[in-house]
């Protein structure tokens, strides 16, 4: 099993701390950026960054996987690992010109042979379409 990868970043116009406390908010504000991909989003446990647990169910390229992630925080990230599996993804907010640079990282063991040479191919490109478009969305959210 290989690793992979997907990555998306985005400049905007908007201080970091404002951005993390948008991110944080896993009730209000996160679902308001989500693309159609994901569905049956709910929070199980807090809701405010560190110790939320929340769930959803995601569709991309002919699949579908549901999810439970619980969040850490630490210096201008939020690591979301999910409790089923070996996904993680992370949201880094930095300092930019202007603003900050938000980054979307995710990765996770993927499937060996022929399988997992497609996933390793495609997956990463369809995530960095879809977080281009959550980033997309966070920026008009954050009046960038």
């Amino acid at each position: 099993m290989a690793r992979v990868d997907a990555k998306a970043s985005l400049a905007v116009a908007a201080a970091p701390d404002r951005v993390l406390e948008f991110l944080r908010d896993y009730r209000e504000s996160r679902p308001r950026i989500l693309t159609d991909n994901w569905s049956a989003y709910r929070v199980e446990q807090g809701g405010r960054g560190e110790g939320t647990v929340y769930a959803y169910h995601f569709t991309a390229g002919g699949r579908e996987r549901d999810y439970r992630l619980h969040v850490t925080e630490r210096a201008g990230r939020l690591e979301e690992q999910d409790q089923g599996s070996t996904f993680v993804s992370t949201w880094s907010v930095e300092p930019g010109a202007g603003g900050s640079v938000v980054t979307i990282e995710s990765s996770w063991q993927g499937a060996s042979g022929i399988g997992g040479f497609f996933e390793r191919v495609f997956a990463p490109r369809g995530l960095q379409r879809i977080y281009t478009q959550v980033l997309a969305a966070l920026e008009v959210e954050l009046g960038s």
